[in-house]
């Protein structure tokens, strides 16, 4: 009787300590890192130009001059009277200005607008997300971007995934590293674990062990 009655209690001890492991990880981030902050520092943001983005360059009183361009993969455009011109990692308005100058070899005075009217970015501040999403992939950075576009944006998680071990490294922020609770975010509508991304952050979701 006493072997049995010590192994029905190991048993239970074995079981409870699975359920506490498995509460743990579905509760709490792994890895020990740091909570992401809910708003970065340096939030203030402007859009510059990336390869794939399309212009749409206006010069007044000059329609001849006025076209869409996309922007190359090497980061250039050309237009009318300018070969060639640098335009990944500048604003819409610098790129103005710079035409401007240019131009004004050819033209009196041009008065030059440029509005981004397709949206890629630069590389080094597009959002990717890599592990255990429906649709892994690379998005364009958008102003108070939230973790929680980012999954709509993907899909949401796999079956497979452990998104309390979720982590975003933060390029941007010397390549720190952060935990996320997307399982809390996602599947119980837990609104503090939703964060801000910053451009840059990869975001990285392991599969879970259990």
């Amino acid at each position: 009787m006493r072997p049995a009655f010590f192994l029905a209690a190991a048993r239970r001890a074995t079981l409870l300590a699975a359920a506490l492991v498995l509460a743990a990880c579905g509760s709490t981030p792994l890895g020990g890192l740091p909570p992401a902050p809910a708003a970065p520092q340096g939030s203030d943001y402007s859009y510059v130009v990336g390869a794939g983005d399309t212009l749409n360059i206006t010069v007044w009183r000059n329609p001849e001059l006025s076209m869409s361009v996309p922007v190359r993969p090497d980061g250039k455009i050309s237009t009318p009277l300018i070969d060639e011109l640098v335009a990944q990692g500048k604003t819409s308005t610098e790129i103005a200005r710079e035409i401007e100058k240019k131009l004004g070899a050819f033209v009196r005075d041009p008065i030059v607008t440029v509005i981004v009217t397709s949206f890629v970015g630069p590389y080094s501040e597009q959002i990717r997300v890599v592990g255990q999403a429906a649709r892994p992939q690379f998005l364009p950075y958008k102003q108070k971007m939230t973790v929680l576009d980012v999954m709509i944006a993907v899909g949401g998680l796999t079956d497979f995934a452990d998104g309390n071990g979720a982590s975003i490294l933060r390029t941007s922020d010397g390549n720190k590293q952060y935990s996320v609770r997307l399982n809390d975010l996602i599947k119980r509508g837990d609104v503090s674990a939703n964060v801000e991304m910053r451009p840059g952050d990869i975001l990285i979701i392991p599969q879970s062990f259990f």
